[in-house]
């Protein structure tokens, strides 16, 4: 990462403003590849939230690169979180509401032989254990067990794995899961239904455990640039992050597809790099030409994730840091909307 104290020259955004969630589902031909040969429907559960619709998308635009009929890929949520209907009918997508937690609801869903799992609950949940249960836990087991059939690619998190030292390169799919706090134990918990059903049934499953995606309107780099660019204290507690760019994390999770497995296959899934929190600040003054205040002394480990399988697999993800340090600042800078979901990367307490 560049360290110089000279700003550095501006460069604009790569997309127009109001073109972000195209720019964000280009398909690769890797993706396009991966879908000819991914016969029959598609159904996007959790469809709703942060990555969906770009999951959706470029699979519908993966489907018409590959010749195959774009209206094969379905989104399914309750559409009341962050996205609703219309900005997925907007794109040519057909969306189906649908409260995943409901047995009845979920067993009335379209048979499918692919599966995209995204559904889960995270924020808001330090003081509501219940929740957690009924969305990470329960709502897991009643999808696994309804497609049970299928070939299912689900998210997991990185937080499955303890914390670790930066020096280590990040937790591997070897380490044994250890999950601090209750939020990431239910996430292991998720995992778990959809290892049952796999064992039982020879469900061919891939588990994305995943941290952090990033784009211009939500992530830890958007949380960084705009204390910084306020003028408020980076805390630098968690002193070290993973990212990966959107585009690359979504195009990652389609080619995923063909890692699953019974029993399911773990697959860590982030960039290539072990970030300091410290020097993320630092870059983001230079180029916010801001002053940096930093909070808070770096702790010995941190959440961290290694996913140089994947990169051994697909290739290190395409999109350079730099220029993603670049456009987020730019967007911070020009006032771009805000998903306004701070992600509390900086928690050690594993609350939510």
């Amino acid at each position: 990462m560049p360290t110089s104290k000279t700003t550095a020259p501006r460069r604009g955004l790569p997309c127009p403003p109001d073109k972000v969630d195209e720019f964000l589902s280009e398909p690769s031909a890797a993706v396009i590849d991966v879908l000819a040969r991914t016969a029959g429907r598609i159904l996007v559960l959790g469809a709703g939230g942060k990555m969906g619709l770009h999951l959706t998308l470029m699979i519908r635009r993966g489907l018409k690169a590959a010749g195959r009929d774009v209206d094969s890929v379905l989104a399914v949520s309750r559409f009341s979180t962050l996205r609703d209907q219309d900005e997925f009918g907007q794109h040519g997508i057909k969306t189906h509401a649908c409260d995943l937690s409901d047995r009845a609801a979920v067993t009335a869903l379209p048979d499918a032989p692919t599966i995209f799992f995204l559904a889960g609950v995270k924020f808001g949940t330090a003081s509501a254990p219940d929740l957690l249960h009924k969305f990470n836990v329960e709502m897991p087991g009643i999808v696994a067990d309804r497609f049970r059939r299928s070939r299912i690619v689900a998210f997991s998190t990185g937080c499955v794995y303890p914390f670790v030292r930066p020096d280590t390169g990040g937790a591997t799919e070897a380490m044994t899961p250890e999950p601090p706090g209750e939020y990431a134990a239910s996430c292991l918990a998720r995992e778990h239904a959809f290892a049952a059903v796999s064992r039982e049934h020879g469900t061919a499953v891939a588990l994305i455990r995943l941290n952090y995606s990033v784009e211009f309107r939500y992530g830890v780099l958007v949380d960084i640039a705009g204390k910084v660019f306020r003028g408020e204290p980076v805390d630098v507690s968690m002193g070290y992050v993973n990212v990966i760019w959107q585009r690359d994390a979504v195009d990652y999770t389609i080619r995923a597809l063909e890692l699953a497995g019974s029993p399911p296959v773990p697959v860590n899934l982030t960039g290539p790099h072990v970030l300091s929190v410290r020097t993320l600040a630092h870059r983001f003054g230079e180029l916010l030409e801001r002053p940096v205040k930093i909070v808070g002394q770096e702790a010995e480990t941190a959440w961290l994730n290694n996913a140089s399988r994947i990169h051994q697999r697909f290739g290190v993800p395409p999109t350079a840091l730099d220029d993603v340090l670049i456009w987020t600042a730019e967007w911070v800078r020009a006032g771009g909307e805000s998903w306004g979901k701070p992600t509390g990367f900086e928690k050690r307490s594993g609350k939510f």
